[in-house]
């Protein structure tokens, strides 16, 4: 009872010490509180931007000369449409977002244009998709690249006709400064018939899972292969390393800002008690002088800084977390829904905060309970 009522009247006296190592505490667990709980968006919100860059895998029949390749823009060689689905069912974790197409080059109001026709993503049996990649085109209409639509003059909701087959224009592309601006894109089945080709793709668009991208690309080729054996697999390898990169950053920005917060709180602590031990040299003197231990006199120090970090921790966890829901809808956008309180971060906060509060104050208390109260008496 002795110890809680100095205590209290030491944070009640001493307001200006008490203040600044509670100022200390709050601003610590308030970033890590706000940086923790923004934590998992800033994650997904990644994610999707990283997903937005496009697909990174290509898978094309083995055999495909690459040469020919990437200056015709597709594979000659054709694979059958049921791949897709098979490599849908076979639980890869190394993949997902399946795409198949199929492409050719055909003639086009006297102008040579990419007829390519897609499948709306085929998602993994073992994963969910909400947010599916690449166009979803209904049977009997046509997305067209920017520059085939300067050609066509056609507005979307027109007509066109390729093949011999009318296509209503579901919209127009962006230009996209590359051969994409000389696509007419269809739905897969569509394309098939017009080209007689019916079941049979050129290829499979996919990306690779973002929390695995540490994967070498051998390995995601061997998991593929035992699926489909008679394939080749191409990694788009500017796009695969900004995502890998990316999300790289994010992990150290968020791995080395609370470690140095925490840092500076801890010191900031630490001087704020030393501070007042060496203020309370006389008081400490007085107190041994008439018998009181060391013991008491250590759990008053220590006393106090635990409450300090139990209040702070509190205050800490409400302003941090007031922080990421309020600015968090700015900073993520895509995923601010996802966004809210953490609330069994309240407990470790208070018990991180009063751990950090035992470790800044372990020394200065040492130093109280080991002062000579006779030279202490003797220099006031």
């Amino acid at each position: 009872m002795f110890v809680l009522r100095m205590m209290l009247a030491e944070i009640g006296h001493r307001k200006l010490n008490s203040l600044s190592a509670l100022i200390a505490v709050v601003m610590a667990v308030a970033v890590a509180v706000a940086v923790v709980t923004t934590c998992d968006a800033s994650r997904r919100e990644t994610v999707r931007l990283m997903r937005n860059m496009g697909f990174n895998l290509l898978i094309v029949p083995e055999g495909t000369d690459m040469t020919d390749f990437w200056s015709r823009s597709f594979a000659e060689k054709e694979m059958p449409e049921d791949y897709v689905y098979r490599l849908s069912r076979s639980g890869l974790m190394t993949i997902r977002h399946l795409v198949a197409r199929l492409q050719k080059r055909v003639t086009w109001e006297g102008h040579e244009v990419l007829l390519t026709g897609v499948l709306p993503e085929v998602a993994m049996a073992h994963r969910s998709s909400k947010s599916p990649m690449g166009l979803s085109i209904p049977r009997g209409s046509a997305y067209l690249g920017y520059h085939i639509a300067r050609l066509a003059k056609v507005p979307e909701g027109g007509e066109i006709e390729v093949l011999g087959r009318r296509l209503k224009v579901a919209g127009v592309i962006e230009e996209q400064g590359s051969i994409d601006d000389i696509r007419i894109h269809a739905h897969l089945h569509d394309v098939q018939e017009m080209l007689g080709r019916p079941g049979r793709i050129n290829e499979i668009e996919a990306l690779q899972c973002l929390c695995i991208s540490d994967r070498p690309l051998s390995v995601i080729r061997q998991d593929v292969r035992s699926v489909l054996p008679g394939v080749r697999v191409t990694e788009f390898r500017s796009i695969a390393v900004a995502r890998a990169e990316t999300r790289k950053m994010v992990e150290r920005f968020a791995g080395l800002l609370i470690p140095a917060i925490v840092l500076v709180a801890t010191l900031w602590v630490g001087l704020s008690a030393t501070r007042n031990v060496n203020e309370r040299r006389g008081e400490i003197g007085i107190l041994r002088a008439l018998g009181v231990g060391s013991g008491p006199i250590a759990a008053l120090f220590l006393g106090k800084m635990l409450t300090i970090g139990a209040v702070g921790a509190v205050l800490g966890w409400a302003a941090g977390t007031a922080v990421a829901v309020h600015y968090g809808t700015d900073i993520f956008p895509l995923t601010a829904k996802q966004i809210a309180p953490l609330y069994p971060l309240l407990g470790w906060s208070v018990l991180g905060a009063a751990l950090l509060c035992l470790i800044a104050s372990w020394l200065p208390a040492l130093s109280a309970v080991l002062q000579d109260p006779a030279e202490v008496l003797a220099e006031e």
